[in-house]
């Protein structure tokens, strides 16, 4: 029996809607208000590493689905949270759930209206999100001259985890920096919002950085040229020095909740003026033409990016 992948998972289970495209977001409308809802779920076994804490975990699950609404430049306003957990959870465990739960509500000034609890062989957390959408962005849209951008740079979040689980070394700084990154992300909701008018198209990379560049290129039936690795002088540094593949931790990753996004380029000084405010660093790592695919050169090597990104069942 074949084994199927997620993306086919996906595509059975919505194989009777019309012109379906993927999106991380639904929109609806109630009445005459128009909604947004997005759900993510998070697994013990896939998505927490040993030593996490459960205070950033739980935040995490809902980060997760925050940065799915940033990237359509939607404020979520309601929250519910179904949590399974093994019967042999302590309180104090269960505590520190509840403390990364609170926490991440406060800070983005969502109201947690409730949810479900369930026994299960591990921890699981499934967050909903709820808002309403006037406006908002989609990842098809570029068009042929756009700018490709991302919110910050990569790499980081796949370094932690080769410093976590395989015990690269590394400099004290670099590895709290990286697991900062890692354990306490940063959603771009109020820029993914204000930005709305001057974008063309975005994703949120939290599944790589490959995955999303070429779902947007596919959606928006467009090629996407990158000229510039958008990451630091100091993840260079850790990949020279453990000889690890310097693209595979950019590309590949996952886990950095930045957008990627495409804009005009007379609009791109509004951006970066946002960013300013905002404090974010806009990487301008390419631009949109005729054709398909997703292809990388700087004038010194070129290929072909493939989807490496995670995708379960993978």
């Amino acid at each position: 029996m074949k084994r199927l992948s997620e993306r086919e998972i996906i595509e059975i289970m919505n194989k009777k809607k019309k012109h379906f495209l993927s999106e991380d977001v639904e929109i609806f409308r109630l009445g005459n208000q128009q909604c947004a809802v997005c759900v993510d779920t998070l697994v013990e076994s896939t998505d927490i590493p040993k030593g996490s804490k459960l205070e950033d975990v739980s935040r995490k699950s809902i980060i997760s689905s925050l940065s799915d609404f940033a990237a359509k430049g939607i404020i979520p306003k309601f929250c519910i949270a179904s949590l399974t957990l093994p019967s042999s959870t302590s309180k104090k465990q269960l505590q520190e759930l509840s403390k990364g739960f609170t926490s991440a509500c406060r800070e983005f000034k969502i109201e947690l209206l409730g949810g479900d609890t369930n026994q299960g062989t591990e921890i699981s957390i499934h967050v909903v999100l709820f808002g309403s959408a006037k406006n908002y962005m989609k990842r098809k849209g570029a068009r042929i001259g756009d700018i490709i951008c991302t919110t910050g740079p990569f790499g980081y979040t796949a370094a932690a985890l080769e410093i976590i689980l395989k015990k690269k070394k590394t400099t004290k700084s670099f590895s709290t920096k990286s697991k900062n990154l890692f354990f306490k992300p940063k959603p771009r909701l109020e820029f993914g919002h204000k930005s709305i008018n001057h974008i063309t198209s975005s994703m949120d990379s939290s599944d790589g950085l490959s995955s999303c560049l070429n779902e947007m290129s596919q959606q928006s039936k467009k090629k996407f040229l990158i000229t510039k690795i958008p990451t630091n002088k100091d993840v260079i540094e850790f990949s020279r020095k453990n000889k690890t593949n310097l693209k595979k931790l950019v590309f590949d990753g996952g886990e950095e909740f930045e957008l990627v996004f495409t804009v005009r380029p007379k609009n791109l000084r509004s951006i970066h003026t946002l960013a300013k405010k905002f404090k974010i660093s806009i990487f301008e790592i390419g631009h949109v033409s005729k054709g398909n695919g997703v292809f990388f050169d700087d004038g010194n090597e070129s290929f072909k990016i493939k989807d490496n990104g995670w995708q379960h069942f993978r």
